[in-house]
């Protein structure tokens, strides 16, 4: 029996003194945007879904109060944050990049444009600061899904029955190495390594998709899924997360397991999520970086 790789923990956003009165909860796919939202009322604030038509999870719109936005408009999507009294904004989520030669901006837009394509340039994590900045100089308070749904997010140590062995230990220490490579160019948040060897990198495609690429290049069974936060990311967007669609990729891979970052990284449905992992025999681990990264 092995516990997790131990190392230092790295500085992380604390929960707000003062919970909001009413988030405007900036909604892009998956089921993040609902666990944030539930767990937000059970915290006694009041939600305001802001949506993006054929994107935002029809369950979630159907249970709270929306509005419509686009990413082009982002004059209208604060008069909905103002006219539906929030004075707080947290955005999770998945939504892809737009085409910015299609993009259509009102007024507001046009005047943040040319700071949203320099960012775009630079990687997704400068493309939301760019957006975080942008609605904390409007008035508005800008949370993290952590600082909303505390329970979300990995604690360090195993999570379900399965262990990493010695050479999963020394697989993760790798792929902590990658990540914090790929990390600091702002390319992606996770690695596969296997036996040493990096089978994979997480780029604009995704989790999902990375580890679609890595079934067939795995030797037999064995090999490690690491995800991180990216080195100095705004611990109020874009975490890394897991859930059970992560569990079932990273099974079909033929991988031992799944280390993510303790107290930065996101867990989705935890109980159906460790129930994967035990069924499928992959352990989840959140491991603590070392300091400095």
């Amino acid at each position: 029996m092995r516990a997790a790789p131990a190392v230092f923990a790295r500085r992380l956003w604390m929960p707000p003194e003062q919970p909001p009165e009413r988030l405007g909860l900036i909604a892009g796919g998956g089921d993040v945007p609902g666990n944030v939202a539930d767990a937000a009322v059970e915290a006694g604030m009041d939600v305001h879904v802001l949506a993006f038509e054929g994107v935002t999870d029809a369950d979630l719109l159907a249970r709270f109060p929306h509005s419509f936005i686009r990413f082009d408009k982002v004059g209208g999507t604060v008069d909905a944050l103002k006219k539906n009294r929030c004075d707080s904004v947290c955005m999770v989520g998945k939504v892809a990049r737009p085409d910015f030669g299609k993009l259509r901006p009102d007024l507001a837009g046009i005047s943040l444009l040319p700071k949203v394509i320099k960012a775009a340039s630079q990687g997704d994590d400068a493309l939301l600061q760019v957006l975080v900045d942008f609605f904390q100089k409007k008035g508005f308070r800008v949370l993290g899904a952590h600082e909303i749904a505390g329970d979300v997010l990995v604690e360090a140590g195993v999570l379900g029955s399965c262990r990493p062995t010695l050479a999963d230990d020394i697989d993760i220490t790798k792929g902590i190495e990658v990540v914090d490579a790929i990390g600091g160019l702002d390319i992606g948040q996770g690695a596969v390594v296997q036996q040493g060897l990096v089978l994979a990198v997480e780029a604009a495609e995704g989790t999902d998709l990375m580890l679609e690429r890595c079934v067939g290049l795995v030797k037999g069974h064995g090999g490690v899924l690491v995800k991180l936060t990216k080195p100095g990311q705004d611990h109020r967007i874009d975490l890394p997360t897991i859930g059970v669609t992560t569990v079932e990729g990273a099974a079909r891979a033929g991988l031992n397991g799944i280390a993510v970052e303790a107290g930065a990284a996101l867990v989705i449905d935890r109980g159906s999520t460790i129930a994967a992992a035990d069924r499928a025999g992959i352990f989840i681990v959140g491991v603590e970086r070392p300091a400095g990264g």
